[in-house]
């Protein structure tokens, strides 16, 4: 059943009508079940969460790719899924939201729902329902998710949290009456839930026992679901979106040719696809880390500081005197960028929640504080007003920005115009000085019209 490297890749989306529904806990039961049977499965991530495909990556053996309608362009999301099919069975995404939940102004081509994905693939959706507070009337939601859009087949269903043997029969007989395929049912296992923070859940690199974790939530999987089903589901359009994307200008363009990448439990929020974009675009990527107090390889010409938890490690950073020399050596010379946490220890100073202060590398004339949270979530388009590692002067990018931040002190000049997906202007436009520049929102995608 393993694809050619080009050939599309059939696929299922994990879906629910809700945040919270039991989407990570079936994806991540599949995942490790499917390949403890032998299957060869490809994860993927519906949408901008980073977080998520770590976890994925773990569960199959295989690196998890992000997909997102919104803000990739569609020749970025076949050569994803082109790029990762080769020895891979089928493909699992795991959906967000709720799966018709996205936007209200498209995007590149969608709203960002996982649905979107869905359809573009003709991968059907296995609807994972909380069955907790209803009987038969779950099988009316299923019935209204296998009906809302005719470009989106329901193939599958699993419950979860069934109360009892018999809340199983009353919901279960229910959903097969309504002519959707029931796969199993989960019983209430609040033991086998992955720890969380404020961002979602703690990212793998900080779950010591997730090999046991994933081991337990493969067999609790195996236990109730009907795992030898699944692979038969799996389904593909012929040609996916119709695009060559082998011979379209998909690639996102590296911001080096050597490019130092700071790598560790406080900077790990990087999306897997830019890192296999670069490479093969003939980048090299040396990492290091500045919790173990490491400078960047100075024999690179860019450094860059991905998003994660600097919040948490702010007395080790401002501690860690060789990185941040480190730092302040290549800015003389080099170019050097920051996304979100990045962003912040860039700065010359940063808050934590407690209200304590800790000196950051004072590359940028910015201070940010934890003390007083405020949500900042959503898509991002970007207009660039200055040249950067993230692209020329004039480009338009699009991203997505999550954090719970407050911006103390800015004084450098904008790197960007900022505007959220309904196209209204933000309000913080990152920052550039010299060599140096940032900001809050993640790039997902560029080379935009």
């Amino acid at each position: 059943m393993t694809q050619a490297p080009h050939e599309h890749l059939p696929g299922l989306v994990i879906g629910a009508p809700r945040s919270g529904g039991g989407k990570t806990t079936v994806t991540l039961g599949l995942l490790r079940a499917l390949t403890a049977r032998g299957h060869t499965v490809q994860p993927f991530k519906c949408g901008p969460d980073y977080i998520d495909p770590a976890f994925h990556t773990h569960a199959a053996g295989r690196p998890s790719i992000n997909l997102d309608s919104w803000a990739m362009r569609a020749e970025t999301v076949e050569a994803m899924i082109s790029d990762n099919a080769t020895g891979a069975d089928f493909a699992i995404a795991e959906g967000l939201m709720g799966l018709f939940d996205g936007v209200a102004t498209p995007g590149t081509w969608g709203t960002g729902a996982s649905a979107d994905t869905a359809a573009a693939n003709g991968w059907p959706v296995i609807l994972v329902l909380d069955v907790s507070g209803q009987a038969q009337t779950a099988a009316a939601v299923a019935h209204g998710f296998a009906n809302y859009r005719t470009d989106v087949t329901v193939g599958g269903v699993i419950l979860n949290r069934v109360g009892s043997e018999r809340h199983m029969r009353l919901v279960g007989g229910s959903i097969e009456e309504a002519g959707l395929k029931l796969l199993g049912g989960l019983p209430r296992r609040e033991d086998l839930t992955l720890p969380e923070r404020h961002l979602g859940l703690v990212v793998a690199e900080e779950t010591s026992d997730l090999e046991e974790r994933l081991e337990a939530l493969g067999g609790f999987i195996a236990e109730h679901i009907d795992v030898d089903a699944i692979p038969a589901l799996a389904a593909a359009k012929p040609s996916g979106f119709g695009i060559n994307a082998a011979g379209s200008n998909h690639r996102i363009t590296p911001p080096g040719h050597r490019i130092a990448l700071a790598r560790d439990a406080a900077f790990s929020f990087i999306y897997p696809h830019l890192l296999a974009s670069w490479r093969a675009a003939g980048a090299e990527i040396t990492t290091f880390s500045p919790l173990a107090n490491e400078g960047p390889d100075p024999s690179a010409d860019v450094v860059w500081l991905p998003g994660g938890y600097p919040e948490l490690h702010a007395g080790t950073i401002a501690s860690a005197t060789t990185f941040l020399d480190g730092m302040r050596k290549a800015a003389e010379s080099k170019p050097v960028h920051g996304e979100c946490g990045g962003f912040m220890v860039l700065g010359d100073r940063l808050e934590d929640k407690e209200g304590q202060n800790f000196k950051m590398a004072g590359l940028l004339n910015l201070e940010t504080s934890f003390q007083k949270r405020r949500m900042h979530l959503g898509y991002r388009r970007a207009i660039l007003k200055v040249d950067c590692p993230i692209g020329k002067a004039g480009t338009t990018i699009r991203g997505h920005e999550f954090h719970y931040a407050s911006i103390l002190k800015s004084g450098d000049e904008p790197l960007a115009d900022l505007f959220d997906a309904q196209s209204k202007p933000v309000a913080e436009r990152g920052a550039r000085r010299g060599n140096v520049s940032g900001s809050f929102f993640h790039m997902i995608d560029a080379a935009f019209d």
